[in-house]
């Protein structure tokens, strides 16, 4: 194995035990009465105004999602989490009438997002067939970050939040106005009934 290989896995490794214990974590928007809902809505801006390119370079609209709810991802092809790619295509086949979901691909954990946007759409699509909205490789931390994750993880921009992606397939829900309302860890899924609860 190659030196520069072998430090970049010595360097993911703090973030990488750190995200196995936080696995699990699920936070929400505070203010779940009319009061704290109506300051969330003044301090922040909506989703809706952001906009991303696909894997393809095609320029979409986050305002195009008005009236759903909206499940970003960031993903990768060579995680031990990857396998979600098939939950959340089922999930979106079974929901898409009332629900997004956007994937995200990222390199920045472990390196386990190396290839081609052309590498990316293949893979997704052989392996797990995914036709949920793909966009094209983002930083979702640090000072390359998107300007879509700036708003996802900056409190002055989205109201609350601060949770920055800790590894592979965190989640993000925004709903159908473009408020985020939770920050869900990578071994949260479809299944799990903190999900199912926020989407009550």
């Amino acid at each position: 194995m190659r030196p520069r290989v072998i430090f970049a896995i010595l360097l993911s490794l703090p973030t990488w035990v750190m995200s196995c214990f936080n696995s699990n974590k699920v936070t929400s928007a505070p203010g779940n009465n009319a009061e704290g809902s109506a300051k969330l809505t003044a301090m922040s801006s909506s989703f809706h105004t952001l906009s991303a390119k696909t894997l393809d370079g095609q320029t979409i609209s986050m305002d195009q999602y008005k009236g759903k709810k909206i499940i970003v991802l960031n993903v990768a092809s060579e995680c031990g989490y990857t396998p979600q790619y098939a939950d959340w295509q089922a999930f979106y086949e079974k929901n898409k009438d009332k629900v997004v979901v956007l994937g995200f691909p990222c390199n920045q954990f472990g390196g386990q997002e190396s290839g081609s946007a052309t590498q990316i759409q293949q893979f997704c699509q052989k392996n797990y067939g995914v036709t949920f909205q793909m966009f094209e490789k983002v930083d979702v931390k640090g000072n390359d970050q998107s300007p879509l994750y700036k708003w996802l993880t900056d409190p002055s921009q989205n109201g609350w939040n601060s949770d920055v992606p800790s590894w592979n397939f965190c989640k993000y829900l925004i709903d159908e106005e473009g408020k985020l309302t939770h920050f869900f860890a990578s071994g949260v899924t479809p299944e799990s009934a903190d999900f199912k609860k926020a989407m009550d």
